[in-house]
């Protein structure tokens, strides 16, 4: 079909599969060739929507003005020009348009990081070309391709069915259904609505249940979704919790200049002074109240930890987890995968009867033997080749060899069975031929909520079997009760297995029974024969030990949830110290007969949440934040999202993990390690951290400027710095410090302060004592030397100078005490920030500009200042430093450090 066709309508509804696949030049049992999907891909184009329609650069900077903040600076301006001084007003114009176009660079690169990292957690999707299945990007899909789809999966485009069992899906994103619609492949009419077409699937919907195979008859803006994608385009994303309180804080500071600057106009006129020098000192001390560089600043934090973030697997898709993080004391963990290596390897057989057998071998390559308890080496009898031979035929995994020596063996599906097929080929079985020779007729696929699958299979002309495999406790549920002494006794070893740290599986048959699919497990019940367990032993990473222990000198309390058996899920907790001393666990069936009272009350001694299903793993969420707590909560299934979207900070698995899950998210992690969360935590720290700095370090260049000018007038002094000298101040000397200031790697203490408190203010106790001492000694470094000079009988313009370059002497030697409220300057290093050197380097640089170069002296109101006189400026200045290393080498060795760290 050529993409003229594709464009016309079509009702591939009404259809016969064989018919739709004709017209679209596809082959059921093949798939597309490379060949005609290469010329198909140029003729359609990329499988996408069109991407949201990016602002302008002019509307970008239009935006930099939308700010109380703004509005406040352009009053000055229009201020000064109405007494007549134009170039005051032109250099306060000026230099708001200039931090307007560095916050328009520093939005378009956060845009541009953002959507690189975005592209980072593409939809993948399955594929059948060339006969083989295939992985590839959503974006390669094109019309004719044969899509394979599970539970979990999400639809990459809109296509036909071919076959399904058991097969349902949430349409609820296209068409407001609140359940999973039930889907097969037979014809509609024309008349059947979007709603009911229930033999296609759509673009943007998500496989809840079964498995299906479809044939793609529509893509990109084409689909049904690319239809309605305009009424999307102008949707925002909201502002973070964090960009509200500094909005907040905006408003905050412009109240506070407009009453200062009242303040000021009556305090001067009370006293007789000229009504335009008044003014001047007014418009100076409004300006001076203003933080320019607070709003950029925020920005270039946010998006260099979201790079950094990136650079150790942890991709974020909403901007708010990035504050969030700071603020986690909670984090609720799978186990398989997350915690552990996620290489499944059956290690244990046990057989009815009692008979015990060890497999080696690690991995998934089939290499390894069988033997027992005492023999080197047993021999493979029809119990032991029943049960493997049940575990390849109800299974939907593959394990593929590598193409070379140097390459591993993959798996194709879940790795849980993908060891089953491993232990069956130790023991000479040969998986493909075994299931040639007994193909599937029929299947329940594993649901989570009764924890087993089963299959059916022609064994004999005329007469199937039912195999069952699932978790112990579920599958012996099913068995006859003739062998009741075998139950029970497989019922021990199942335990004896999981406190080993095994994960346990039990594996029945049914036979001469056709499996009804819709009667379920129900038909099975008292009607299985149980055929033997197995344990399969997922080591824990050895990384995460450790991970786990900065979690609790960090004040997070790691909690496993896990589908594993209780008892196995506890032995892994203590081996990784996430189950303490007195610490237990409690399964899903425990957990339903608790009341949310009695969970509190024992929330604190649950380390580990066993078998639990979906419902619970989302109580277990709202009951942590009902008493205060910040959580993360990993998954990876489709029936982990209403726990991922309910959680602070939801956490999908990037390998493992289902498109649902990690549409839910707010963070994806690539390399599905335990270890790489703490990393995104101790990261999220390092920013809000960062961010406390820089919003220290404007508030006391802006409260040292409103002080130096409040004693000037109330001494009698002429103004001691001017308008634009503040604003130089600012946004000049300010700017090339704090863009630079929330680039400060980590200091080594994030992990060992307690979580960020919900709603901490960002001004807090803390900062405000910080504030207080700081400030006096800038003040009194500042207005000592201006009056000093001043009664020296100098020119004006030199002291005013002085005054002006002392004022920035003591930021420069302030924006090394902002680094850290404990530790020394001396000790961390300007080099430490490569960035914040640089930004040093860049403002003495323009300091000297603007006292050396004639144009500046006029625009600025500055005289070159005696070299001579400089080395005593920077002296006096540098007791901004010394006083501070005083009081940090005081906290340090006089005071609880636990406390005061913050």
């Amino acid at each position: 079909m050529t993409a003229q066709q594709a464009r016309q309508p079509q009702s591939w509804h009404t259809l016969d599969v064989g018919v739709v696949i004709e017209r679209l030049g596809s082959d059921a049992k093949i798939g597309l060739t490379s060949e005609a999907a290469g010329r198909l891909a140029s003729e359609h184009g990329p499988n996408a929507l069109p991407a949201p329609a990016k602002p302008s650069s002019f509307l970008l900077l239009a935006g930099q003005f939308r700010s109380p903040l703004i509005y406040i600076l352009f009053a000055a301006s229009a201020l000064a020009a109405g007494m007549g001084h134009w170039a005051d007003a032109g250099v306060i114009l000026g230099v708001v348009l200039t931090n307007a176009l560095i916050g328009t660079y520093q939005e378009r690169r956060a845009e541009r990081s953002m959507a690189a990292l975005r592209s980072l957690s593409t939809l993948q999707v399955r594929v059948l070309r060339d006969g083989s299945e295939q992985s590839l990007s959503a974006q390669d899909l094109v019309p004719g391709d044969i899509l394979l789809m599970a539970a979990g999966d999400a639809v990459g485009a809109d296509a036909r069915l071919i076959e399904e069992v058991a097969f349902a899906v949430a349409e609820a994103t296209l068409t407001g259904e609140s359940v999973p619609v039930s889907k097969n492949v037979a014809a509609l009419p024309a008349s059947t609505s979007l709603a009911d077409r229930r033999n296609m699937v759509f673009s943007g919907t998500y496989v809840s249940a079964g498995r299906a195979r479809a044939v793609v008859v529509a893509t990109g803006t084409h689909t049904e979704v690319g239809g309605i994608a305009r009424m999307t385009e102008s949707a925002q994303e909201p502002k973070t919790p964090l960009e509200v309180r500094i909005g907040q804080l905006g408003r905050y500071l412009v109240y506070a200049a407009i009453v200062l600057f009242f303040a000021v106009m009556a305090l001067g006129l009370a006293r007789g002074l000229p009504y335009s020098e008044v003014l001047m000192v007014a418009i100076s001390q409004m300006v001076s109240v203003i933080p320019e560089g607070l709003p950029v600043a925020m920005t270039i934090a946010l998006a260099v930890g979201m790079q950094r973030m990136a650079g150790r697997g942890a991709v974020i898709r909403r901007l708010s987890a990035v504050e969030t993080l700071g603020s986690i004391n909670i984090i609720c963990s799978d186990k398989t995968g997350t915690l552990t290596r996620n290489e499944m390897t059956v290690s244990a057989l046990w057989l009815p009867g009692g008979r015990e057998i060890a497999i080696s071998g690690v991995g998934y390559a089939p290499q390894g033997e069988l033997s027992g308890l005492d023999t080197d080496r047993v021999s493979i009898d029809s119990s032991v080749k029943a049960l493997l031979e049940a575990c390849v035929l109800c299974n939907d995994a593959e394990v593929v060899p590598p193409e070379d020596e140097a390459a591993q063996w993959t798996v194709l599906g879940d790795p849980t069975e993908a060891a089953l097929l491993v232990a069956a080929g130790k023991a000479d079985i040969e998986v493909s031929a075994l299931r040639q020779r007994y193909p599937r007729l029929a299947e329940i696929p594993f649901d989570s909520d009764t924890k087993m699958m089963a299959t059916s299979h022609s064994r004999l002309p005329g007469r199937s079997t039912v195999y069952i495999k699932g978790a112990p406790e579920s599958v012996l549920k099913l068995c006859h009760s003739d062998g009741k002494a075998a139950l029970l006794s497989a019922g021990d070893a199942g335990e004896a297995m999981a406190a080993d740290a095994l994960r346990v599986l039990a594996v029945a048959r049914v036979d001469d029974l056709d499996l009804d699919i819709t009667a379920g497990f129900d038909e099975l019940a008292g009607r299985a024969t149980l055929l033997g367990l197995l344990g399969q032993i997922d080591p824990p990473r050895e990384e995460v030990k450790l991970a786990v222990a900065a979690c609790l000198a960090a004040g997070i309390r790691p909690v496993m949830v896990t589908g594993d058996h209780k008892i196995t899920g506890l032995a892994i907790a203590r081996a990784l110290g996430i189950a303490q001393d007195g610490a237990r666990a409690v399964d899903g069936a425990e957990l339903e007969r608790m009341s949310n009272a009695e969970l509190l009350e024992q929330l604190d001694g649950i380390a580990v949440f066993a078998r639990v299903h979906p419902a619970q793993k989302l109580r277990i969420v709202e009951i942590l934040q009902s008493r205060g707590d910040v959580v993360a909560m990993t998954g990876d299934g489709v029936n982990d999202a209403p726990a991922l979207s309910r959680a602070d900070v939801g956490v999908a698995m990037g390998i493992t993990g289902t498109e649902v899950a990690k549409s839910a998210a707010k963070i994806v992690i690539t390399d599905d390690n335990f270890a790489t969360i703490v990393d995104a935590v101790e990261q999220g720290r390092v920013v809000y951290c960062n961010l406390k700095k820089v919003i220290l370090f404007l508030f006391v260049t802006s409260v040292d400027e409103v002080l130096i000018l409040l004693l000037a007038l109330l001494a009698g002094y002429p103004l001691p710095l001017a308008a634009v000298q503040i604003l130089w101040i600012n946004v000049v000397t300010e700017s090339t410090l704090t863009v630079n200031l929330v680039m400060d790697p980590p200091d080594g203490e994030e992990m060992h302060r307690a979580p960020v408190l919900r709603g901490e203010p960002l001004v807090d106790r803390a900062m405000l004592v910080r504030i207080a001492t700081l400030v006096p000694v800038a003040v009194a470094a500042t207005f000592g030397w201006y009056a000093w000079r001043l009664s020296s009988g100098l020119p004006y313009d030199l002291v005013r100078s002085e005054t002006f370059t002392v004022m920035a002497l003591c930021q420069w030697f302030n924006v090394l005490n902002c680094q850290s409220s404990t530790r020394s300057a001396l000790h961390l290093g300007i080099l430490r920030n490569h960035w914040l050197a640089g930004g040093l380097v860049l403002s003495v640089v323009l300091q000297a500009v603007v006292l050396y170069w004639p144009p500046f002296n006029k625009l600025f109101h500055t005289a070159p200042i005696p070299i001579t006189d400089l080395l005593s400026m920077v002296a006096l200045a540098s007791s901004v430093l010394w006083i501070e290393e005083l009081r940090k080498f005081w906290v340090r060795n006089f005071l609880n450090q636990n406390i005061l760290r913050r």
